[in-house]
Parts: structure tokens; sequence; C-alpha cells
């Protein structure tokens, strides 16, 4: 009998501890806003789309999992969904952020028009001068003290709401298919567009402040908001799509193209519901298929409108985790790159300034329309600077049908591995971003490495000894060529110093690259500033020496993007003791696109480095290149050793011809 209630009292247990299992199972939900009308707006300025956007997007979540109930609406001309009002959409992401809990996953939607204003009470200020609001369905015309738009979402809310949502360990995936989207959660004047026919079925999202209208009837009302205080809560769960850069807008029209079923779709929200229908596994996946659906409907409008600029798609945030879940455990650590495929040939935009070496080994992917991928190993034919080629392999030249080819490398580059003389196997846990690499070598004997870069000595109790051997390491630390011997307490921070010197090799071979190349209208100076007085500047160049601040100086870097295009763009510094400090992108979440800027009226922003001071030697890596159309985020292979996503970066589109690319490393001691 006490057997039986034994057994019978370990089953109530096992019952009860499923049943709080479930209980607290990772929820999945969903906001999804679509403005169609904007009710004080002249219906000229109405769009047909989003309200489709929403139903769609409903369906492709429905399709992968997500519950009715979990997908809320807001929109106008669907039934039964709350009207997509300026505070209902504040209240329902109260709602939804007081129901999220920790593992949860949400998807934030917004479809509709964008407009930009100058907003001087911002925190961050855009190199553009201008930030981003969503328009509610009762946005109004006129421009509140505080630089708020009544009846229009900031940029600074979202980025708030989602900081909210961020602290409470929830992952989120924002998609903003709005012109101006790319700043949409950071916050130049688009010109006037040529006039098109009301019943065009092309309608292009996105206004100026100034066409919008101020009805006398509704006053200077303005819309109270509940949004929360900005929060510092890490990028890690955080992904977002973008339909456009922060000067661009975006076409709703009839999709698919010629199908007689078509309906007016925003040409993101359509390609992300065909795309996820091909079964991605990361959103890396997912947004390289996005990409791939574009160029047709893109050269279908180029070719009736040359004088917009068309969108360029937008990724953000932790990439290459899986979908829909919040789980940081990346699929892959190694990039994966969208090819083009012309015959027996595919091509990619990226090569040397990426990673890529001639010959280098990679694997092949070609996915067919239901999701299925073939693959199969290749080597590099042809690697320059910012573009590589591929001849399709005869286990592939069948695939025909395949609706996207990408490829990713099967090891790291071994020109630029950390080379690391060492009698013991290295530390465990290293996290490196591709193509940096570490490899241990042997310094005597058989097999010997004579071009070791470092040599490590555990010397038990007194710590671990680091011996910098190249000349080239040994100069980031100030030396005039001969080695550099460091130590350092333990494993962790021997582990920490040995990662940041095979980034420093592989920035060291990416400046190299890059030496003397130049993009016009694009400039990069070094200030000193003795508190509001300026002491001296001077551009930065290649391997320049600069003289060291004294006594209260402080160094600060201004960029200034003149050059018609916008720029992917790293920054990143290294302090006395070697450490790295991310100037742009930042870690909390920054994105690596520095916008567009001409010579009537430029994009600029100062950073201060703070780091930088009397007696305090330092280096400044400066990359840039300019953002070609429809092509997948570009980091030039430098990155956060963290492999939780910490850098947000954004995607860009495919360039016709080569790029010039701007690289710097300034120096002083």
């Amino acid at each position: 009998m006490k057997k039986a209630l034994r057994l019978l009292a370990a089953f109530v247990l096992v019952i009860g501890t499923l049943l709080m299992a479930v209980g607290a199972q990772a929820a999945q939900r969903a906001l999804l806003v679509g403005v169609s009308e904007l009710v004080y707006q002249p219906q000229s300025l109405w769009l047909q789309a989003p309200r489709n956007d929403v139903l769609l997007m409903r369906q492709a979540l429905q399709r992968q999992g997500f519950a009715g109930p979990d997908i809320t609406v807001l929109a106008d001309g669907v039934p039964g969904a709350t009207l997509p009002e300026a505070q209902n959409i504040q209240d329902a992401l109260g709602r939804l952020l007081a129901q999220s809990k920790s593992g949860d996953f949400v998807l934030l939607y917004f479809s509709g028009h964008g407009t930009r204003l100058r907003d001087a009470t911002k925190r961050y200020q855009e190199p553009d001068g201008l930030a981003e609001n969503f328009l509610a369905r009762d946005a109004r015309g006129v421009i509140g003290t505080d630089a708020t738009l009544p009846g229009g979402v900031r940029d600074v809310d979202f980025d708030a709401w989602i900081g909210a949502f961020l602290a409470r360990n929830v992952f989120v995936w924002a998609v903003y298919d709005t012109c101006s989207a790319a700043s949409m959660t950071r916050g130049l004047r688009t010109a006037a567009a040529p006039a098109q026919p009301e019943d065009d079925e092309v309608r292009f999202r996105g206004v100026r402040v100034d066409q919008l209208v101020r009805p006398e009837a509704v006053g200077n009302a303005s819309t109270s908001t509940a949004t929360p205080e900005l929060s510092t809560a890490p990028r890690a769960r955080y992904v977002a799509f973008f339909a456009s850069e922060s000067h661009q807008v975006t076409p709703e029209l009839r999709l698919p193209r010629k199908d007689r079923a078509a309906r007016p779709q925003g040409l993101l929200t359509w390609a992300v519901s065909e795309a996820l229908q091909r079964k991605p596994a990361t959103w890396r996946d997912l947004f390289n298929g996005v990409l791939a659906l574009y160029p047709p409907v893109i050269d279908e409008l180029e070719a009736r409108f040359p004088d917009r600029d068309l969108p360029s798609p937008v990724a953000e945030g932790n990439l290459d985790v899986p979908l829909f879940t919040n789980n940081l455990a990346p699929l892959s650590t190694r990039p994966v790159w969208r090819a083009q495929r012309a015959g027996a040939t595919l091509t990619l935009d990226v090569g040397q300034l990426d990673g890529l070496e001639p010959q280098q080994e990679a694997r092949l992917l070609a996915t067919q329309a239901d999701g299925t991928v073939r693959s199969a190993s290749v080597r590099i034919a042809q690697v320059e600077l910012n573009s590589a080629r591929v001849e399709v392999p005869a286990a592939l030249a069948g695939a025909t049908t395949a609706v996207q080819w990408s490829l990713t490398p099967t090891a790291e580059p071994a020109t630029v591995a950390l080379r690391v003389a060492s009698d013991r196997a290295l530390p465990d846990g290293m996290t490196l971003t591709y193509p940096s690499a570490i490899r241990r070598v042997t310094l005597a004997g058989a097999g010997a490495d004579p071009e070791a870069d470092v040599r490590w000595t555990d010397m038990g109790a007194a710590g671990q000894r680091i011996e910098v051997l190249s000349p080239e390491l040994a100069a980031m630390f100030g030396s005039d060529g001969r080695s550099v011997a460091i130590t350092v307490a333990d494993t962790a921070a021997l582990r920490k110093r040995l990662q940041s010197l095979a980034q420093v090799k592989w920035l060291l071979r990416l400046q190299t690259l890059a030496q003397a190349g130049q993009i016009d209208g694009f400039e990069a100076a070094l200030e000193v500033w003795d508190g509001t007085r300026l002491v001296r500047t001077g551009n930065v160049s290649a391997g320049e020496h600069i003289a060291p601040a004294a006594g209260n100086e402080r160094i600060a870097l201004r960029l200034r993007n003149a050059s018609g295009h916008s720029l992917d763009l790293m920054v990143l510094g290294i302090d006395a003791q070697g450490a790295f400090v991310p100037v742009f992108p930042l870690e909390g979440g920054e994105s690596n696109r520095f916008e567009r800027g001409t010579r009537e009226q430029p994009s600029a922003k100062r950073f201060m480095l703070p780091w930088t001071g009397a007696s305090r030697p330092g280096r400044l890596l400066v990359v840039a290149s300019p953002a070609a159309p429809q092509s997948a985020p570009r980091l030039f292979g430098i990155g956060a050793a963290d492999p939780t996503g910490e850098v947000r970066v954004r995607g860009v589109f495919v360039a016709d011809k080569p790029r010039p690319v701007f690289a710097a490393l300034a120096r002083w001691d």
C-alpha cells in the first residue's frame, strides 16, 4: 500500500511538473498595424495596401504556428480590427508588454506612411539631422513645441518600446514597411516626386511634412502617450527588417506581378511572406530570401520611375539565430553571402575586404521554391577587393529551378589567423568573428613555424605571459618593432587578449588591402578639443601618427558624407591596453549604415573618444564603402567577439561596378 501511495505521489508530482512546464511555455505574439487612411489628410495621400498587408502577415504567421488570439490587428478596413490611431497603437503596445514574459517572442509590424522632420530634442542626433515618424490614422499637419507630430509615432518611441521588451528578456522582431524606415528605431529631405495619376496601381509610401495639412476643426490637440523610458538592455534578442533606407520611398503595387489574383501589397511585406514559405532556418536566410525577390520588381519600377530613390531593404540585429524563438545560440558563426547565377558562373558582391581568398574552400547552397536545399563543395575561382566568382559545380549544374543561391566559407582564411606558439593546447571557449582565427604552432623541432605572431607561456600562479613577436602587432602597443611582453592574471584574461590580437591581425590586413582608397565626398578628421575650443584638426589617413592630447584636451572623430551615397561604415578604436572600443556602430545596437549626404546637404556626425587622452596611446580604424542596392549586410569582418549578436547591421543593394573603399588607421603614442 505504501509503495502504491509513493508511486501515486510520484505520478502526481510528474503530472504537476508537466502542467507547470506547459503553463510556463514561451509564447509567440504579434502586433500588426496597417494604416491605409489618413482621415485628417487629403485622400490623395491615402494608401491601398496596408489593410491587405496585415492580413497577409497574419496568414504567414499562422502558417508558422502563431495562434489566432495571439495576433493583434490594428487596421482600417479590416473587420473586427481596432482603428490604427496613435493612442490605440500605444495602448496595444502597452498591453502586449504587460502580457510578455521572459523567454517570449513578439513581432512588432507596421505598414503605412513614414515622414521625416527635424527634432533637436532627441538624445541621438542623426547624421542628416532628421527624425522619422510613422503616421497613424489620425496624423495631423502641425508640429508641436516638443518637435512631435500629433498622430505620429516617433522613432525614439519605437526604440523605447523595443528596449522595454528586451529588458523583459523578450525576443523582438520589428518590421517596418514604410518609407524612411531604416532609421525608424534611431531616428535628407526627399525631393518632391513627379506627379502620378490617381488611378496608378503603384503608390509610394512616404510623405513630406509640408504635404500634410492642419485641419482647423482638429486644432492643436496632441496625442497623449505612455511610452516607456529608454532602456539600455542589450540588443542580442532583436532583429528588424526595414523596407527602405532613411532617404528612400517604398512602393505598394499588385503582387505577385502578372497574377490575376494579385492585390495591392507592400513590397517588403509580400517578399517576407513569400520568403517564409521557402523554410529559412535563420533571420539571415529569411532576409537573403527577401532580397532575392526584389530585383524583377525594382527593374520594372526603375523603368517607370527613373527619378525615384527606390528602396534598398535593410536588416539589423542578431541575424544568425533560429526564426521565431528566444534562442540565442547561432546556427552558424560564419557568414552566408547571396550569389547571382549567370550560366555556369556565380558572382558575389563580397571579396578580399570581407575575408575571402583565391582557392578558398566554401559551401554552395541552392534553395528551391519549396525550401529544399541542395549543396556542394566549391573553391573560390577569383577574388577581387569587392567581388568574387565561383563556377557552378557539376553536382549543382542541373539546379536550374533554384530561386536562391548562397555561399558560406567552410573555414577561416589561413593567412589572417593569429599564429600562437605554445607547448600546450589553446584555452577553450574562444569566440571570434569571421575571418579572425587562431592557430597553435610550434617554434622548435619538426614542423616548427618561424613566423609565429605570439608566444604564450603558462607561468602558473604568476599568471599567463604573452609575448607579441610580430612587429606589426607589437606596433599597436606603441613599440618601434621590438617584441612586447604582456602578463595577464588568468585564463579568462588570456582568452580575451588572444581574441583581441587575432582580430587586430585581421584589421591590419584589412587596412593594407584598402590602403590609399578614397571615396569622393567622404571625410574623416580627428579633432583635438580643449573644453569648447577646437585646438587643431586633421584628416585621418593610412598609418598617420597623431600628436597625443595634452592636459585637459580631448580627441574627437568627425565624419562628413557628401558622396551622394549611403555608406557601409565601421569605426573601431583600440585603447592603451589593446582592448577594442566600438565607435560606430556602438554595442548598444546602432546600425553600421551612415546616412546619405550630398554636397548641398552633407550628413555629418562627431564622435567623442573618451578613452583617448594625455599619455594614452591608441589606434583608430575607419573603413567605409558606398552602399550598393540589394545585397546583404556588410561588416568587413569587424564585429563583436560575443556570438550573442550585440552588433546590429543593415543590408544594402548589389553594385554594378567596383565600389571605392576608404580605409585609414590613425595612431597616437
